[in-house]
């Protein structure tokens, strides 16, 4: 079955898999878990980067990353600041990393939701200086139209909690906010294991972010190839479309035309 790619602005993916490079033990689990999953968008926490010019020639998350094969996402995870996010987010792109920005403002130190208002305000002002924003958002369907009029490249709702693995949490909000906006919608923020990740694309998102569901895993790279078959199969499904649930039983065989 044909499928279109996914577009975030004016950028397409094969891929609808988006993965973080966060919580692994070593780079090289990281860089064989990213070959796994055959993400070609991987986030990077610009806060967590050793930037010092005494630890120059420190090794770097960035040196394990092949920027021919992969999109870099600046991500301005650990920002509680609309003002402190935007700088990250202008650090990044002076970095030459990317024009792309997966945006975070963070409102509450114990369950991680964003601060939704100061979310907003710093998309409106970074979409007027040309970055394409990717906005972490809770699963409120106004405000994802609200960041979708902002201009918004899409609209990354939370599943549950981030790194909890609790899963899809609120099917029913996912389906809301993708009625509400036009622009993309990925799930971000809960995902545990593949079966979650086959839930989220059933509902018909367009594609799942996750990091610590795979760099959390006992086997990060089994898990980040289970992901990637999960994404796939759950596309497929929706696209294929499931049949409707009945409350008694249909048999598979009809009884029309049965010699008795």
């Amino acid at each position: 079955m044909e499928d279109e790619r996914l577009k975030i602005g004016k950028r397409e993916f094969r891929s609808r898999l988006l993965v973080g490079t966060g919580k692994y033990a070593t780079f090289d689990i990281m860089e064989k878990a990213l070959e796994a999953s055959g993400a070609e968008v991987v986030t990077v926490a610009i806060r967590r980067l050793d930037l010092g010019e005494a630890d120059a020639k420190k090794e770097s998350l960035l040196d394990h990353i092949d920027r021919n094969k992969y999109t870099i996402l600046p991500n301005t995870a650990g920002c509680y600041t609309a003002d402190e996010a935007m700088r990250i987010a202008r650090l990044a792109r002076g970095m030459g990393l990317s024009e792309m920005i997966k945006l975070e403002v963070i409102g509450d130190e114990r369950t991680l939701f964003p601060d939704t208002e100061s979310l907003l305000h710093a998309t409106k002002i970074l979409v007027k200086e040309g970055f394409i924003v990717m906005p972490y958002t809770n699963d409120d369907p106004v405000m994802a139209k609200k960041l979708e009029d902002a201009g918004a490249a899409c609209v990354m709702p939370l599943a549950s909690p981030i790194g909890s693995g609790m899963g899809i949490l609120n099917p029913i909000n996912i389906r809301f906010i993708q009625e509400a906006v036009k622009v993309p919608v990925i799930v971000d923020a809960g995902v545990g294991t593949a079966s979650d990740s086959a839930i989220a694309m059933e509902l018909g998102v367009d594609g799942v972010l996750m990091n610590t569901g795979i760099a959390g895993a006992r086997d990060p790279i089994g898990m980040a190839r289970a992901m990637k078959l999960a994404v796939e199969a759950g596309r497929l499904a929706f696209l294929s479309g499931r049949i409707a649930k009945k409350q008694y039983a249909s048999p598979s065989s009809p009884a029309e035309g049965i010699i008795k």
